[in-house]
């Protein structure tokens, strides 16, 4: 690891996979306890007291809301001891919901670049499709689903019928898990957290071969990093709601606000890192395992220098 304020972003992925583990191990409590409230503040709690004491300038770019909103890890709060300059997103909790139920897919996930190199999203919806790095310029987030898939098929040399698509189960995607089913894929149905369908896309190892939909901006910006990393393919359009963010949005990037958006677009840079520990059975790995005077968590970590599945064991009486 290189000393505070030298080096690159991606020397200093071990920092943050502590400040993901910090945050696993704070919401150990709430898991199945019926609170996403209390879920999710504990995990904001853990990262931010996590993230003071990294060798880092670290500023918030997408975290938990605006000043006024959010008393901790808000969107430009300065965080860490001094040194190199970063940007940061979190989500501290992704699945606040899966982990007041205890079911799986909750991780606590960030990610970060170099200063000015993350897209600053608002927390609007993000039209998405994500891909390993086989379909890598192939797929356009304004072409026909259809055309997209067939891509998809022809780049993995696979038939439409043996291909994996995971979708938010939402009324939005009704035509959209239609027409994959005509189509003949294997539709994985979410209730939450499309962040890490999304980066399996990218792992050998990954069970899904296609993530499509309408999710939030901030955790697109989220996957973009992992994506990015891992040389996958990430296409995003931001989709506004109503009159006044979609003014918002066009005081922040211009009349064309709504134009497709590659993957270089919403990461800048490809020294990124992104860290992710599972709260509860994950793409990441097992949830934590109490064990004697303390847990092992299951994380993952990527940069451009690779792909780091991480089991470890942290005594509890350190927090």
């Amino acid at each position: 690891m290189s000393e505070a304020g030298t080096g690159t972003v991606g020397d200093h992925w071990a920092d943050f996979l502590d400040v993901a583990e910090e945050a696993a191990i704070a919401v150990l409590a709430q898991v199945g306890k019926g609170d996403k409230v209390a879920a999710d503040q504990a995990a904001v709690d853990g990262m931010h007291r996590a993230f003071g004491g990294l060798p880092l300038s670290a500023r918030v770019v997408i975290g938990e809301g605006e000043m006024d909103e959010a008393p901790m890890l808000y969107i430009g709060e300065q965080l860490g001891l001094g040194g190199l300059e970063c940007d940061i997103a979190v989500d501290p909790l992704e699945g606040t919901g899966l982990t007041a139920a205890a079911q799986d897919g909750a991780m606590t996930v960030l990610a970060a670049g170099p200063k000015g190199s993350l897209l600053h999203a608002p927390d609007i919806y993000m039209e998405k499709i994500c891909a390993g790095p086989a379909a890598a310029g192939k797929l356009r987030i304004d072409a026909p689903l259809e055309d997209n898939v067939q891509a998809l098929a022809k780049a993995l040399s696979r038939p439409t019928n043996r291909l994996v698509a995971a979708v938010l189960d939402r009324p939005r995607h009704e035509e959209i898990i239609a027409q994959l089913r005509r189509m003949g894929l294997t539709v994985r149905l979410l209730s939450a957290g499309d962040v890490g369908p999304a980066v399996a896309t990218c792992l050998p190892d990954g069970d899904v071969d296609l993530v499509v939909g309408t999710g939030g901006a901030p955790e697109g910006v989220l996957t973009a990093c992992a994506v990015r990393a891992l040389g996958g393919t990430f296409c995003g359009r931001l989709r506004p709601e109503n009159d006044t963010e979609r003014r918002r949005l066009e005081e922040m990037f211009g009349q064309d606000a709504e134009r497709p958006l590659g993957i270089e677009e919403i990461v800048h840079s490809d020294d990124v890192v992104f860290a992710a520990t599972s709260v509860t059975d994950s793409f990441v790995g097992p949830r934590p395992r109490r064990q004697g005077g303390g847990v092992w968590l299951s994380s993952l970590v990527v940069c451009r220098s690779g792909v780091r599945r991480v089991c470890r064991f942290v005594a509890l009486d350190e927090h």
